[in-house]
């Protein structure tokens, strides 16, 4: 008899460990991956900014695991509500958890919590179509805007900001979506790091795209762009020179103007309802390393800002949690007896896409040494006694169906994403439009 085994969520870290499960197995295994959302893909769908679609073809190997005969995918099923961890060691031998980080980290500032603060993976969830996140959630009305933090996805975020709504036509956004970038007020946008520039975590690739928007101004200050001494690595090295040489010209007026900004930290959003302003304090590095305020601050007249300053695991209702380390507690995957973990649930947010498959491979290697048991029961006769009838991976592909031909109608690139759960359920016939 084959093990069985269900992991939940569909990303990348979800469907490698299916993968590997399929694969690194001698005997027959049987992998149900199951997901809240009626789309698989998790952060190549929803993370994964619309003009990087070399990123965003990763999924067309992912596609490939889903197709695999042992492998299941069952959208609509949320753990916690559809089904339990009870439920599913009760039809499973064992089970993985793989839901990712999906939550950004807060600052811990005054006025963090007014209207127009919001993280920034709501507005990437936003520009890329979740639909946890209405079309209208995003109103461009401010003609300056603040980007706090110098990761990749800052730097996805200012791009997407920076850029012309027809630079995005071709992609993947949604049309409301489009529409709302089109009819932007933003002006200035500044993206802010607390260290120097040594100490940005963006790639060289990504930094250098930002160069690359016809339609902003790059403006980086001399005086924020020296960088004393250090033998730095290649790709530290390549930020710097880069970040230097725009420190070196002067804005040639295009229509916006995008600052990049360092040793700087917020302390402050101003505003009485919605975001005003963000007060900075110029930062320098104490002899141990840390970060600390210099006494000297200034005010931007912002009327937004996006935090991207870290993200975090949530977690899962009966399954064990750090909230030190806001992971699951594990041991080279494995949680409790037939329970295991992959992915940023397990390791915390660190590395790319492709680290999931070696971290998930580890875990699948501790599971099949376990040769875990325990399945007597059928998650599909759990699930039609509830009345939950999951999205299969033939809905899927209709849901991506009716994304080909919506644009084909508006004349846009490859495909443009549904928004919205009803629009989606009723593409593959599960509502009526």
């Amino acid at each position: 008899m084959s093990l069985r085994v269900a992991v939940v969520g569909s990303g990348p870290a979800g469907i490698y460990t299916a993968e590997a499960l399929v694969k690194q197995s001698a005997d027959p295994v049987d992998v149900d991956v199951l997901e809240r959302l009626p789309t698989p893909y998790g952060l190549v769908r929803y993370g994964v900014a619309p003009d990087h679609t070399s990123i965003k073809s990763i999924a067309n190997y992912l596609r490939k695991v889903l197709e695999l005969p042992r492998v299941r995918f069952l959208g609509g099923v949320t753990l916690g509500s559809e089904v339990s961890v009870e439920d599913l060691l009760a039809c499973y031998d064992a089970v993985v958890y793989c839901t990712g980080a999906m939550v950004d980290r807060k600052m811990g500032i005054p006025g963090e919590d007014l209207l127009s603060s919001v993280a920034a993976t709501d507005f990437v969830n936003w520009y890329c179509g979740h639909p946890d996140v209405s079309p209208e959630a995003f109103e461009l009305d401010s003609p300056e805007v603040a980007v706090i933090g110098v990761g990749n996805v800052a730097v996805d975020v200012v791009r997407v900001l920076a850029k012309t709504a027809e630079d995005l036509r071709a992609t993947d956004v949604p049309d409301d979506v489009l529409a709302r970038l089109a009819d932007s007020q933003v002006k200035a946008i500044h993206m802010i790091g607390r260290r120097g520039p040594e100490h940005a975590k963006f790639t060289l690739k990504e930094l250098r795209e930002l160069g690359e928007v016809a339609n902003a101004d790059v403006c980086v200050r001399p005086d924020e762009a020296v960088v004393l001494g250090g033998d730095f690595p290649r790709q530290i090295k390549g930020n710097i020179d880069v970040l230097r040489s725009w420190s070196e010209r002067s804005p040639v007026g295009r229509p916006r103007r995008l600052d990049v900004r360092f040793w700087l930290r917020p302390v402050e959003i101003l505003g009485t309802t919605r975001v005003e302003g963000l007060r900075l304090e110029r930062t320098r590095l104490s002899e141990d390393g840390r970060v600390v305020g210099t006494g000297e601050f200034e005010t931007l007249p912002v009327g937004m800002v996006l935090r991207s300053v870290g993200y975090q695991s949530v977690p899962l209702p009966g399954v064990p949690f750090s909230t030190e380390t806001m992971t699951v507690p594990n041991l080279a995957g494995r949680v409790r007896d037939r329970e295991y973990v992959a992915g940023w649930l397990k390791r915390g947010p660190t590395g790319v896409i492709g680290t999931n498959k070696s971290d998930a491979a580890e875990t699948v290697r501790t599971l099949l040494a376990d040769a875990p048991s325990g399945a007597v029961a059928s998650i599909d006769e759990l699930l039609a006694a509830r009345g939950v009838r999951p999205v299969t991976y033939e809905d899927w592909q209709a849901i991506e169906a009716a994304e080909a031909d919506l644009a084909r109608t508006l004349g846009r690139g490859e495909r443009v994403k549904l928004v919205g759960l009803e629009a989606m359920l009723a593409a593959c016939g599960r509502i009526a439009t």
